[in-house]
């Protein structure tokens, strides 16, 4: 299956019954960051132009105002996605564990985990990701002050964001396995199509209004589902993209 096949069936298993209850808070933090965030670049992305661009080339404002609004939204969607994973990453946890359960039959090893150890094992792990994430973001983001390569800018983003979005939701499901973060990216690796058109999807789907709004219970679901029928049986060996 593909990774849009894999977001189809995240919007189905979402909605299962046993299953919705434990999409309410990870919905209800996708709304407000989401909601609060486009309000924010929306209003700030002509302001930026006006700074930014030079009275000689005011002409070309219909042409750089959507490339700018489309590279402000990966790059600020991305960033209330990282935010809103790392706030709800217990709750995405538990979700991926019940879904896994009536997926399966199975419990995973997490299921006798106390809900606060669950929190810190993923706080720490959402702290890896986000090391991982700056350290490839922070120059990419320069890449904005550079005439010519910051045309470019938009169509990488969107790339990165893509692999990133992959590994934030598989680390739900593959965290519970006590998979670290190192394995997890060469996982994926293995898999790249599935992984990034996976990953690519859900970039695409936080652009739509509305469809965002549902972006983190679906990548969840979907992440599990991909998990569930891709687990590894021991820990991956072969060298990750981005690794």
């Amino acid at each position: 299956m593909t990774g849009f096949g894999y977001v189809l069936q995240g919007f189905r298993l979402m909605w299962r019954p046993g299953i919705r209850r434990f999409t309410l808070i990870p919905l209800a933090i996708n709304l407000i960051l989401f909601g609060l965030g486009t309000w924010g670049v929306v209003h700030t992305a002509r302001q930026m132009l006006d700074h930014l661009l030079p009275d000689w080339l005011n002409w070309l404002s219909w042409l750089l105002l959507p490339l700018l609004l489309i590279g402000l939204l990966l790059m600020a969607y991305f960033s209330f996605t990282m935010i809103a994973n790392f706030i709800a990453a217990p709750f995405n946890a538990l979700l991926a564990q019940k879904l896994e359960l009536q997926l399966t039959g199975q419990s995973t090893p997490e299921d006798n985990t106390s809900f606060w150890q669950l929190t810190r094992q993923t706080v720490a792990a959402e702290w890896r990701k986000l090391r991982y994430f700056l350290g490839y973001a922070i120059p990419l983001s320069l890449l904005w002050l550079v005439p010519g390569l910051n045309l470019l800018a938009p169509f990488l983003w969107f790339g990165f964001s893509a692999w990133m979005m992959a590994l934030q939701y598989v680390d739900a499901p593959a965290g519970n396995h006590r998979m670290e973060f190192e394995a997890q990216r060469l996982w994926l690796g293995r898999m790249p199509m599935t992984s990034l058109t996976f990953g690519a999807t859900m970039t695409g789907m936080t652009m739509i209004p509305v469809l965002n709004f549902l972006a983190l219970p679906v990548g969840v679901c979907a992440a599990t589902a991909m998990w569930v029928n891709n687990k590894p049986a021991h820990k991956p060996l072969a060298s990750g993209i981005l690794g």
